[in-house]
């Protein structure tokens, strides 16, 4: 028979990992700065698991903007899946969960029954519950776009011309000319421009031609908190047509949007 020594021991020597769903991730900001930009477009999501990711696709309720996400295996400590899971949950309340996570905790994900349980260990260990719901939706597919013009430029810098444009107007225009990328940004006889000169390691492509498109400040307001994720963000748009915004870390993840032009005028 066991002592209580001895059961104490063993409890200390062997870790329980449930079986199906089990993940570990050492650098919370990944899944926690992700949910903070995401939920402040669409708030109930279905998270696909899979052997290789866990991904979000979602449309936001005006139908404006779209999130894909994906954040890969790679990225784990551990990563445990049996088999496929679709976890349809409130964001909202996994965002709170994940703002108690600091830099140097481990957030362990897993599945009990219908709730997901969220584990905080650093200095101490936190454990959270957050019920599982039900999501009436049809699957979102991500459209097939050809954009004619790509700029990729420091997140920082395009944090920096959203602010700027903000204080003109509630949109703005985005246009690719020979020597620049410009966005500018116009209302009651007020303008705001500014002009990005075009370098080699902007990673520019263009089909040759003049590309100019109108989008949503507060939109790209709230898409550019990505800029947390990754020091670079691609941005791919044509004339009057869909803005990509794609921010990546090679091997962990990537968050992209696709964002509706601005068809009317300020």
């Amino acid at each position: 028979m066991d002592t209580l020594f001895s059961s104490i021991t063993k409890y200390k020597n062997e870790r329980f990992v449930p079986e199906g769903m089990y993940l570990v991730l050492a650098e919370p900001r990944l899944l926690k700065e992700s949910v903070n930009v995401i939920a402040d477009l669409v708030t109930e999501v279905t998270i696909k698991v899979d052997k290789d990711k866990i991904a979000i696709v979602a449309i936001d309720p005006s139908l404006v903007a779209m999130v894909d996400f994906k954040l890969l295996s790679s990225a784990f400590v551990e990563y445990q899946v049996a088999k496929p899971e679709e976890l349809a949950i409130n964001l909202d309340h996994l965002r709170q969960v994940l703002k108690r996570a600091k830099p140097i905790d481990t957030v362990t994900l897993s599945l009990d029954g219908e709730r997901l349980q969220v584990l905080l260990k650093g200095e101490h260990t936190r454990a959270f519950t957050i019920p599982l719901i039900t999501i009436e939706e049809n699957e979102q597919m991500i459209p097939k776009l050809s954009f004619t013009t790509s700029v990729t430029l420091p997140s920082e810098k395009f944090d920096e011309v959203i602010e700027d444009m903000g204080v003109i107007a509630e949109s703005l225009t985005f246009q690719r000319n020979a020597l620049a990328f410009v966005v500018k940004s116009t209302a009651n006889l007020k303008e705001a421009k500014v002009e990005i000169p075009l370098t080699a390691d902007m990673g520019i492509a263009m089909d040759g031609e003049d590309h100019a498109s109108k989008y949503s400040i507060e939109y790209l307001k709230k898409i550019s908190k990505a800029s947390k994720l990754a020091d670079q963000v691609t941005l791919e748009f044509g004339t009057d047509y869909p803005l990509h915004v794609e921010y990546t870390l090679l091997d962990k993840l990537r968050l992209s949007f696709i964002l509706a032009p601005r068809v009317s005028t300020d």
